[in-house]
């Protein structure tokens, strides 16, 4: 081959298309450069120009940096105008060519190039090449039916082996690349041979691309058969009078097909319906089958709600909902943040513990609405049997899944928020532990196969964000408290209760009632009166039930026809609910001997426990009354003991026992009361009882005490707390290693109430009571 005829010539970029020499293609031309070139070339007769393919597809503009240097000289055969500024040409490839040098961009690229002179190649090797490119091709050209018929003649006549080459690979269905590879290469074995590869792979593609087709073909096949048969299955069991019957058993097929199931579950799901096919359907275990299957469908096995895990979304929707609880808050966003940034991370398992009243239920409500996921509420209040919790097997009469599965149902997806209600309340009997059934669901390692008695196949639970409530963690069985996080919610202040009221429970009883501000507006005082005289309780049940009597006094007067605008004062709301009645005892007015003032935690909050003490002549017996248990009882003989081993600091006889009966009794008495916490409150009373010095009532106290004067440690520290400072007490007595408790106390309390930390018994007396002043010393 050679180089020679050095000729000034336009050139026409090409975007995604090899231009090969003896070969004709259509080419559209729209650009500005290429359009102004193809409109000069109007006027002559069969032009000459230059093609050459771009480097990068997506250049809209390209300058002689972005085109390959070796192209193809063309004639132009054809040009149709197809609209303003749009053209299709066609070109016929002449000779190989090699820009040799640019000659400007303006009106369109021209260029020096020199074409390149291809002389015939004939030897045996190249022959050979030739003989097996055409029989591949021949090969191909079967596997591309979109091909054209007249390219196998055209295969056939093409003698020139670079020739056969350049027609080959111009047909061929292979990247601009890989063409304009071919095109560079001048050497005509290695065109052969590369051409012979390109082709070799394209028959591989294109027989495995058959072979897929022919499968799907079968598969289709099949699968028309199989309906066909069923139409006929269908129409033969019409004539019989069993078509209604078919239609349902189809019906539940189909719903199979769409249930998206796992793959064991899908096989357990057809077995029985299978099984349907051959049982009478008035069989009751045709029933059995139908239900099975009605509950395999009805499943969300792939349904998710989608998850909203925007933060601020989430701060926002919590706030609306609630007052307060700012470290459960705190939590929930940490856990919306983290999974935000790690998706596949599992939910966590917490538990609400606190009073009635405070709002676990419907907090967990508005972290289902902050995170966009469906909610369910299973109540496990008083479930025994632990079929509620794993489902009953198939073989009983009347079996159904267990809650857990039977939540999932109705939340119609596999990501709900599941609220786990009273799981405090648990009990067990001869038919199992539920409490231990429970271990599995809430277990994060074992909960991604939890098996159902009734459905017999692995659920998967992980996804589930499961949160429990209970009002007191001692009831919860150790292991199951030990797999969820906990959360205490120990009741509100004073001021939360009051904020709560008035941004919260207000606004939702007059929605409620069909009242508006205008009916019936609540005065700053009266909301005051209602939490102090009417509902001295940790949570805010009972107000807002209060606030629902004062509306429905005003519902009322409406619909007997009154015009009511009426103001919401103190004087107004003990005119509808009456003289203010407090639930709870208040702190003494007056300090007694004898009468000290406990803090003892409920199920239902704090309360103040006081302990009275009496001494009266006898024999030296002890009375204890009041409904105490038996860790009670103890805490009184011990504090009786120490009392007695120290006799002689507080100024008794050593033997006073024995001419005295000593009752110390606990008020409301139809309450059992029970625990070593109101040890020290027993040790005052006693103590103050002998000594005949008063008791501070403004001072509650709370500790464990043993025999060598020492206080333990005691639990519920911030519901006594809570509670002294709703009874109106200014001062309150702690185990000193109670301490850190205290920082998790709201600021209100901290500043209302005074905290004295004890360790020793020895400490308390001058701080709780009145001593007498110290005699004044005469001067000399």
């Amino acid at each position: 081959m050679s180089e020679d005829r050095i000729e000034l010539i336009p050139l026409l970029p090409l975007r995604n298309s090899v231009l090969f020499p003896a070969s004709v293609v259509p080419v559209n031309v729209g650009r500005a450069r290429s359009v102004r070139l193809i409109e000069e070339s109007f006027g002559r007769d069969r032009p000459t120009i230059g093609v050459v393919a771009q480097l990068h597809a997506e250049t809209e503009d390209p300058d002689f940096d972005q085109v390959h240097r070796l192209g193809t000289i063309a004639r132009v055969l054809k040009v149709i105008r197809l609209s303003s500024g749009n053209y299709s040409v066609v070109l016929q490839g002449i000779a190989r060519m090699h820009i040799d040098e640019a000659r400007g961009m303006d009106p369109f690229m021209r260029a020096t190039v020199r074409r390149i002179h291809e002389p015939p190649v004939k030897d045996v090797e190249v022959d050979a090449l030739a003989a097996h490119l055409r029989e591949r091709a021949r090969t191909l050209l079967e596997l591309l039916p979109h091909l054209p018929r007249e390219a196998s003649a055209v295969l056939e006549n093409v003698q020139d082996p670079g020739a056969l080459a350049d027609l080959v690979c111009s047909n061929l269905p292979v990247s601009t690349a890989a063409k304009q590879q071919v095109l560079e290469l001048l050497d005509v074995r290695a065109r052969l041979r590369k051409v012979g590869e390109l082709v070799g792979r394209q028959a591989q593609v294109h027989e495995v691309k058959k072979e897929i087709s022919t499968m799907v073909q079968e598969e289709m096949s099949r699968s028309q058969r199989e309906f066909l048969l069923r139409q006929q299955m269908k129409a033969i069991r019409r004539e019989l009078g069993e078509a209604e019957d078919d239609d349902e058993v189809e019906i539940l097929r189909d719903r199979i097909a769409r249930a998206d199931m796992p793959i064991e579950a899908e096989k357990a799901a057809k077995r029985q319906l299978s099984r349907m096919r051959s049982m009478n359907p008035a069989g009751a275990e045709y029933q059995v089958a139908r239900n099975y299957v009605e509950w395999m469908v009805d499943l969300p096995w792939s349904k998710s709600s989608p998850v909203r895990l925007d933060v601020g979304e989430a701060r926002r929707v919590l706030a609306e909902d609630h007052h307060g609880l700012e470290e459960i808050k705190k939590r929930i966003l940490e856990y919306i943040a983290v999974r935000k940034l790690k998706s596949n991370i599992r939910g966590p398992i917490l538990c609400f513990v606190g009073p009635p009243g405070v709002g676990k239920t419907s907090l967990a409500r508005s972290i289902a609405r902050a995170t966009g996921r469906n909610f369910v509420r299973v109540a496990l209040g008083g479930v025994q049997d632990e079929a509620e919790i794993r489902g009953h097997r198939r073989t009983y009469v009347g079996a159904y899944p267990g809650r857990i599965i039977s939540g999932l149902k109705q939340a119609a997806a596999k990501n709900p928020v599941m609220l786990l209600d009273e799981v405090d309340k648990l009990g067990n009997d001869f038919r199992g532990d539920p409490a231990s059934a429970l271990l599995e669901v809430l277990d994060p390692e074992q909960n991604w196969s939890f098996a159902d008695h009734y459905i017999e196949v692995p659920y998967d639970l992980s996804h589930v964000l499961f949160i429990g409530t209970a009002n007191r963690k001692d009831t919860i069985p150790r292991p199951l408290l030990d797999r969820m996080e906990l959360i205490e919610l120990p009741g509100y202040t004073r001021d939360e209760k009051q904020a709560i009221a008035r941004q919260f429970l207000i606004p939702k009883q007059l929605s409620e009632h069909g009242l508006t501000p205008e009916r019936l507006d609540f005065d700053e005082e009266a909301v005051d009166f209602l939490v102090e005289g009417y509902t001295r309780e940790a949570g805010v049940r009972n107000l807002e039930r209060q606030i629902a009597a004062v509306c429905r006094d005003v519902a009322v007067r409406m619909a007997e026809g009154e015009d009511v605008a009426q103001r919401g004062t103190p004087e107004y709301v003990e005119k509808v609910l009456g003289a203010p009645k407090s639930p709870m005892q208040l702190a003494e007015k007056v300090g007694r001997p004898g009468v000290s003032t406990g803090v003892a935690w409920t199920p239902a909050g704090g309360e103040l426990l006081f302990v009275e003490a009496t001494k009266m002549p006898g024999t030296g017996n002890l009375h204890l009354t009041g409904n105490a248990g038996a860790v009670m009882k103890e805490s009184v003989y011990a504090a009786f003991t120490y009392i007695r081993a120290r006799a002689e600091k507080l100024g008794l006889d050593a033997g006073f026992f024995d001419k005295l009966d000593i009752h110390v009794h606990l008020p409301q008495g139809a309450m059992p009361k029970d625990g070593p916490a109101q040890g020290v409150a027993v040790f005052v009373s006693l103590a103050s009882m002998l000594t005949q010095l008063k008791v501070r009532p403004d001072v509650g106290m709370s500790g464990e005490l043993t025999l060598r004067g020492n206080i333990l440690k005691v639990s519920g520290i911030k519901e006594k707390c809570l509670a002294a400072h709703r009874a109106g007490l200014k001062h309150i007595l702690l185990p000193t290693r109670n301490a850190p408790d205290v920082e998790e106390l709201p600021e209100q309390i901290k500043r209302d109430l005074t905290i004295h930390f004890v360790s020793r018994l020895d400490e308390v007396l001058t701080l709780v009571l009145d001593l007498p002043p110290e005699p004044a010393v005469a001067a000399e």
